[in-house]
């Protein structure tokens, strides 16, 4: 057992605690005070048995077999010869034993040891409430199988969410039983032998048990916290892409100012602006004036005449505005120098860019709403029939066990159901944002793809957008909710079911493609980023250099010595190169700067086509590592 562990007393799990557990190794303790409600409504409900009182679950079939009322010992058992088959225990024990063994029955490749960790911890946490019936002797049990990091074998598939998640948490129980598999020390076994290696034994199940420990929302819950907690930290890297990709377009922040959100302060979309702020906090890329960026041409021999800028792959340019192409804009002109270069005149950028706080600010307001569900779960009792020893009042006498439909996953699915809506959103948005940087028609003066190609050889980053593109599609294709399609289960008894582990475990899957969506934004940033800083600094050293001449040769219409245009051309080129010679280094925001600065550890500069396979694996892996998180 791990030296770090959280008190569980029912009423006090949070998100991040389950995360601990699950993702970090860390134990569990039970809490004493609490361990004596839990004992005390087990004993409630030995008596109650004892009074020979009709209970659901308890003294009953399950069910449609809710109606049949359990004997001392089995019918067949009257039959001449017996049962050469008769099981040791009574027939209540059998009961809750078989409801466990004939209810593992789930298919799929199995969970991971973090989706059945956290659904270990949800079972113990929900069994503390005290308002289940099991014993405290089962419950520690339970508690020592998950500290010893014995993992029982979960198969994925096959749970409707009513009852709870009957059959996955059917293969949590089984274990306790000596049966099913486990994973111990990274080996698949019989669950027999995973608890005799953890010094651990089986135990036989007593009144309720097998429906205390099966009965739940367990499994949707568990995929459904960790799906929030990867979502919450891509949240942030979806800004963090947006604000590198804002920067390689030199582009507008007016979009992102807090007087702007105020007048439409949905809590997401307020967070998000204010997130990107600061991620380009220092960038002197954004808001540059028109005029000082240039455009992308192609590298030629001639391009360049000192050495630091011979080893450029690239050439730049402008086009000047002729004195009798501004009437009616002389305003513009008199504050901007009238030279079009990589930045469109317009005072707006494109949707994805502009619009990125109203729409990763939605997602984050789907997140915030599931959570809030969420964390009422985490502390719920999700089983049935529901115990109160308590009610002892003679008013009450007939409500101490009572059959609800807290099991029922409707609340989770639904939640669920919007995150799962929300998720190819945030990836759609990334995938345009990615696209905008590769086309040449919408990159703001950015090469083709982000490559030079002076040969015509080079693809560059052309088909990273085709992957994005195909994520994307795939993420809106299983973005259909669960919920709505409820299909009836045990003979009509279970006649609606919420589907909400099938939603849940969409949206845990969901959130790697999303990732990947990210990743591969960045990693197409980055290189928009060099570029651009690339482009505008070497204009900045050709300005510096004071030849006039030099910096007009960049000018693609310059005008002829001959015409009546060319003193105020020259004029103008003189302008241009005093303001391009005045201003500093240009660079990107300094938490831009700096995921930047992580990646290219890692992925250098694409200066021409090369096998692109090992920096797409490498950007996933450093997204899903969480290398971004903090910036």
């Amino acid at each position: 057992m791990t030296a770090n562990s959280i008190l569980l007393n029912g009423t006090s799990l949070s998100r991040q605690q389950l995360i601990s557990v699950a993702r970090h190794g860390y134990g569990v303790r039970l809490d004493a005070a609490q361990l004596t409600r839990v004992q005390r409504a087990a004993d409630f409900l030995a008596e109650k048995v004892s009074c020979g009182e009709p209970t659901y679950g308890v003294t009953t079939g399950f069910g449609s077999n809710a109606d049949k009322l359990l004997g001392a010992y089995r019918l067949r058992d009257e039959l001449p010869g017996g049962n050469p088959h008769k099981p040791e225990g009574t027939l209540l024990e059998e009961l809750q034993h078989n409801l466990i063994t004939t209810h593992a029955v789930c298919v799929g490749k199995p969970f991971s040891a973090e989706v059945v960790r956290a659904m270990l911890v949800i079972r113990i946490n929900t069994l503390m409430r005290g308002h289940s019936g099991i014993r405290v002797a089962t419950l520690e049990a339970l508690t020592a199988m998950l500290n010893h990091d014995v993992i029982p074998v979960v198969p994925e598939k096959g749970s409707v969410g009513a009852s709870g998640d009957l059959a996955p948490l059917s293969h949590l129980a089984i274990v306790l039983l000596g049966g099913g598999e486990a994973f111990y020390k990274g080996e698949r076994l019989p669950g027999a032998e995973a608890l005799k290696r953890a010094g651990l034994e089986s135990i036989r199940l007593s009144f309720k048990e097998g429906l205390a420990l099966n009965n739940g929302t367990a499994q949707m819950l568990a995929t459904a916290v960790l799906a929030l907690d990867t979502l919450e930290y891509l949240l942030d890297t979806a800004d963090l892409a947006a604000s590198m990709t804002l920067d390689a377009f030199a582009g507008r922040s007016g979009a992102m100012r807090p007087e702007v959100h105020a007048l439409r302060p949905h809590p997401g979309q307020v967070q998000a602006a204010e997130h990107v702020r600061e991620l380009l906090t220092g960038s002197t890329l954004v808001d540059i004036p028109y005029h000082l960026v240039p455009r992308f041409r192609q590298w030629s021999a001639e391009a360049w005449s000192t050495p630091e800028n011979q080893a450029l792959s690239f050439d730049i340019s402008w086009d000047w505005v002729p004195a009798n192409q501004r009437h009616g804009r002389e305003a513009f002109y008199n504050r901007f120098l009238p030279f079009k270069g990589g930045k469109k005149h317009q005072p707006q950028d494109a949707y994805c860019l502009r619009c990125m706080p109203q729409v990763h600010g939605a997602v984050r307001d789907a997140w915030a709403q599931a959570c809030r569900v969420i964390d009422i779960e985490l502390n719920a009792v999700t089983d049935n029939p529901l115990i109160f020893p308590d009610n002892t009042d003679a008013a009450y006498i007939e409500e101490q066990v009572i059959s609800a439909g807290h099991f029922h996953g409707m609340p989770l699915a639904l939640a669920m159901s919007y995150v799962k809506a929300a998720i190819p959103v945030l990836a759609s948005i990334s995938e345009r944002r990615l696209n905008k940087l590769v086309d040449p028609a919408t990159s703001d003066g950015l090469p083709a793809f982000l490559t030079g190609s002076e040969d015509g050889t080079d693809s560059g980053f052309m088909i990273v957008q085709y992957t994005a593109a195909a994520l994307v599609n795939d993420l809106a294709t299983r973005a259909h909710p669960a919920s709505v399609y409820s299909v009836p289960t045990s003979a009509n008894a279970e006649d609606h079911v919420s589907m909400g582990a099938n939603e849940a475990r969409h949206v845990l899957e969901m959130t790697e493609d999303l990732s990947h969506v990210l990743a591969l934004e960045l990693y197409t940033a980055a290189q928009a980023l060099d570029y651009r800083q690339e482009m505008l600094n070497a204009a900045r050293r050709l300005a510096a250099r004071g030849d006039w001449q030099a910096l007009a040769s960049k000018v693609a219409n310059a005008p002829r010595e001959d015409s009546p245009h060319y003193a105020q051309f020259v004029d103008e080129v003189k302008q241009l190169m005093a303001a391009l010679a005045e201003v500093g280094d240009f660079h990107a925001g300094a938490a831009v700067r700096k995921a930047h600065d992580t990646l290219r550890s890692k992925i250098r500069f694409m200066h021409r086509d090369r096998a692109m396979d090992g920096d797409v694996s490498t950007v996933c892996e450093l997204v899903q590592q969480r290398v971004f998180a903090g910036t």
